[in-house]
């Protein structure tokens, strides 16, 4: 039996190592390799972490980013080759257009996301840091109403827009697979 090669498990798989590559060079910044050197405007992401409060948006766009966007595409990869390598049903049409929707809001979403939860969360700790550490020493609602509150509505879009992706990719799945 001759199996058709698709193209969607690939794509996915390419994804998800650029998301694998962007989600090291945030490792890279988080870890911190900057410390050693006296950067006057640069503040420790690894002090924003530890810190706790706003900082743990930081931390929780990092993991959710490693989860939802390195493997996430990865396990997603698998359901198309599913489809397409196993069962042999091309994708074409409209479940076409919506493996391409899946793939482009999804992708999209996750990063944006993610990225702006990680920014705002490394804002909110630089700013809760004492003044002596280099941060701003502000409060808790300071913290909020100064920088994690201007995250949340668009941070919440693009998760949206990532749940919308994954919605279109589902129907697309089942249209794909109910080709005879």
């Amino acid at each position: 039996m001759q199996s058709i090669q698709g193209k969607w498990a690939g794509r996915f798989v390419w994804a998800a190592v650029i998301q694998g590559l962007i989600a090291t060079i945030a490792t890279v910044l988080i870890v911190d390799p900057l410390s050693y050197y006296s950067i006057s405007w640069y503040f420790n992401p690894a002090m924003v972490i530890a810190s706790g409060g706003g900082g743990t948006w930081l931390f929780t766009g990092y993991i959710c980013f490693l989860v939802v966007g390195v493997i996430g595409c990865a396990v997603t990869a698998i359901f198309y080759f599913y489809i397409e390598g196993i069962h042999g049903k091309v994708y074409g049409g409209i479940s076409n257009i919506l493996a391409w929707g899946h793939y482009i809001l999804m992708n999209v979403g996750v990063t944006v996301s993610m990225a702006l939860m990680m920014y705002g969360g490394y804002l909110a700790g630089w700013a809760g840091a004492a003044v002596s550490e280099g941060g701003l020493g502000y409060n808790d609602y300071q913290i909020h109403i100064n920088y994690l509150s201007h995250y949340e509505m668009p941070i919440g879009l693009f998760i949206l827009i990532a749940c919308l992706g994954a919605i279109l990719g589902g129907i697309g799945y089942v249209m794909a697979s109910r080709k005879k």
